[in-house]
């Protein structure tokens, strides 16, 4: 499908708040985005009805979810007049596109997906999974064509993912002999060391599930606390100890977050990062300076965010009222798509009513 539009679409499962994982992996990046404003239309979706498929027993958890992410995407920078923030189960037509998909994709297929492999894993699942979780990157493949996405932000672990969408559209245009939808295409952090960001327990990666992680709301107190217990590197006993800079969590976070301007404003005996690093490496630098100039920057990054968001939590109604309004529109959008589907499926029955 040739389509010069350019339509942004990417979003979150709503398990929890979100961390400082999601905001190198793909916050930083919308807002980028969002700054450069060379698109048609970004959308950023709450994935409530995903969140079910292993939540099913706790709505109520999933819905407060809801409105603590659309806080921190308000809080972290995202602009409602700029980005449109839609809930996923506000969306009928996502549901049936979702059906008519899951008929294109084996479930061996799905069980080869790398990313559901891992979260099955994580979660402990054998024969209790329910299958809507095993079905997800179908739900999301739903997710990102229904709006004619073209360009998809992800951190490096969701690229399995977008393959899947990818196949679909192939799937779909060869079975039915059309040609409706746009390949979309994965949009990655340029900061490679934000493709995946480690737990502070070493583990690796950032997870809700695992307890591993920093986040945005955190107050200063807990993220101080969280940066001392990171792990660094467990053979550097002694300042004058030669230290590994893999593998050491407090390197990672700095890799990700750290510019050259932070070193004149809390560490001005170097001047950038691999001055550091040399530094460690050869011995006579502790972990807790390194650390104590991680949270100088952690906590430069995050005091306005947790200040909005004291704000934001004033008025929560008016977030629902555009989570809400923005849906209906969405749905729209998405309505026109399930139409074309259809059309192309030969399930529009109204033309038998026309030639009668």
């Amino acid at each position: 499908m040739k389509n010069s539009q350019k339509i942004i679409l990417t979003g979150d499962r709503p398990t929890g708040n979100l961390h400082i994982g999601h905001y190198v992996g793909s916050i930083a990046n919308r807002l980028a985005l969002q700054q450069k404003g060379d698109f048609e239309k970004f959308y950023i979706l709450i994935a409530d009805t995903q969140a079910l498929t292993d939540n099913a027993e706790n709505v109520d958890k999933v819905k407060n979810n809801v409105i603590q992410v659309a806080i921190d995407y308000l809080a972290a920078g995202i602009d409602p007049d700029k980005v449109d923030i839609i809930l996923q189960s506000q969306i009928p037509e996502l549901a049936e596109m979702t059906m008519y998909f899951m008929n294109l994709v084996t479930v061996a297929r799905l069980n080869r997906n790398p990313t559901v492999k891992e979260e099955i894993k994580q979660r402990g699942f054998s024969t209790s999974m329910p299958a809507g979780f095993l079905c997800y990157p179908v739900s999301q493949a739903s997710d990102i064509l229904a709006f004619g996405s073209t360009v998809v932000p992800v951190g490096e672990d969701q690229l399995p993912m977008l393959e899947q969408t990818r196949e679909i559209v192939r799937s779909f245009h060869n079975t039915y002999n059309c040609d409706i939808f746009p390949m979309p295409t994965a949009l990655l952090p340029e900061n490679k060391a934000c493709h995946r960001l480690v737990g502070i327990d070493g583990n690796a990666k950032m997870s809700k599930s695992l307890g591993n992680c920093i986040y945005l709301k955190d107050e200063p107190d807990i993220v101080k606390q969280k940066i001392m217990n990171a792990y660094t590197d467990p053979t550097h006993v002694k300042v004058s100890d030669p230290g590994h800079v893999e593998g050491n969590v407090v390197f990672a976070y700095l890799d990700a977050f750290c510019k050259d301007e932070h070193f004149k404003k809390f560490l001005p005996e170097y001047t950038n990062l691999d001055e550091l690093k040399a530094h460690y490496s050869r011995g006579g630098l502790g972990d807790v300076k390194i650390k104590l100039f991680l949270n100088n920057i952690l906590q430069e990054l995050l005091t306005p965010i947790r200040a909005k968001r004291a704000e934001l939590e004033k008025d929560v109604d008016k977030i629902y009222e555009m989570l809400l309004n923005n849906s209906k529109k969405a749905s729209k959008v998405a309505g026109e798509t399930l139409r074309k589907m259809k059309h192309a499926m030969g399930l529009d029955y109204e033309k038998f009513l026309k030639n009668k």
